[in-house]
């Protein structure tokens, strides 16, 4: 087999991407480290100050923190004045960084990059045996998840999210029976049980952990209105029980998904609706290359989502199965009408109502 001539210009140019990787997979663990830290939060608030006045206003060892700064800086995260040594975290980059800002903080998502790091050794032997990485094995997961679902579904969710489905808002004021699958730690389902105190929800999680901290929460705040159970997903039976029927992102690392949709459908009422968000993206790679996050949804789906479920026995579908496989699944559950909408605010996501 002919094999083309080696360009040294293409060689020349894909090992300048694989330095500008390695300097940007670091900067990533250095960016979950000043969020898990506080360190952002300090510094969105300071003047230029110098790496001990950083340490002190935060209660940090300045060791760490000067060793820290040299990478922000070198990455171009916060800038550097060398004649009195001082460090300064720019405002147009503290509003993506900070838990200050009020706007949806980059820093979150970082913290995956470790997540995943600590279960490369497990990832590596399914290449070779097969099987997958269970949930209870991903360090702090549970919580990071419901740190980046409190930004991105729950600001929405009252104003964007649940509006895209006429009327819904309406009947959830009068008071109908609600669901979310794959509820986590229940921080959506309690927004809504404070919001509409006349309508009862139920959240089902195959997480103990998970589902402790949504009781908690309903507890703190009163909601005795909504209620958490252990459940596994494939194995919900409750017929003609809800109006309403919610999953954020749950699907797709279902062992059996379409088990999984099916009971949802048969859970619902005859009027019943069923608002399933995902990862918006084609189940065709090459109709994805173009999205500026696919290296790292299909990463995403290597180390987590797939795996997940593949350690069940399960399907494996992964983060990327895509719009034309969510509708045709859908239908094999029984839902005869599905539309699909989008909304301005994010487009990572994509929204299937789904009815009867």
């Amino acid at each position: 087999m002919d094999r083309r001539p080696i360009s040294e210009s293409r060689v020349e140019e894909f090992g300048g991407r694989l330095i500008e990787m390695m300097n940007s997979a670091s900067l990533a663990l250095m960016t979950s480290i000043g969020h898990r830290t506080g360190l952002f939060d300090t510094m969105s608030d300071m003047p230029p100050a110098t790496s001990q006045a950083i340490a002190e206003s935060g209660g940090f060892d300045e060791r760490y923190v000067r060793e820290w700064l040299g990478a922000m800086v070198a990455g171009k995260f916060i800038e550097y004045a060398p004649a009195d040594r001082t460090y300064f975290l720019p405002p147009e980059h503290a509003v993506l960084l900070s838990r200050n800002s009020g706007r949806e903080n980059a820093a979150v998502g970082t913290q995956y990059v470790s997540i995943f790091g600590s279960v490369e050794d497990q990832i590596v032997a399914c290449f070779k045996n097969g099987g997958g990485v269970p949930y209870e094995d991903y360090p702090r997961l549970h919580e990071v998840v419901a740190e980046d679902s409190a930004q991105s579904v729950l600001p929405a969710l009252l104003d964007k999210i649940l509006p895209i489905a006429p009327g819904v808002v309406t009947r959830l004021e009068r008071g109908i029976d609600v669901l979310e699958v794959g509820c986590g730690s229940g921080r959506a389902l309690n927004l809504m049980a404070q919001r509409f105190p006349d309508s009862r929800f139920t959240g089902y999680d195959i997480s103990t952990d998970a589902i402790d901290s949504g009781r908690r929460q309903a507890a703190a705040e009163g909601n005795s209105n909504a209620r958490f159970e252990v459940q596994d997903a494939a194995r919900i039976a409750e017929e003609d029980s809800y109006d309403l029927a919610l999953t954020f992102d749950a699907i797709h690392d279902q062992a059996d998904p379409l088990e999984v949709l099916t009971r949802v459908e048969a859970s619902l009422r005859s009027d019943g609706l069923y608002l399933m968000q995902d990862i918006a993206g084609s189940s065709e790679l090459h109709r994805n290359l173009d999205r500026q996050l696919a290296p790292t949804l299909y990463t995403y789906s290597t180390l987590l989502c797939m795996s997940v479920s593949l350690a069940q026995g399960g399907a494996g579908l992964g983060t990327m199965w895509g719009e034309e496989t969510a509708l045709d699944m859908l239908k094999a559950a029984g839902f005869a009408h599905v539309a699909v909408r989008r909304l301005n605010h994010n487009d990572q996501k994509v929204f299937y109502l789904a009815t009867k």
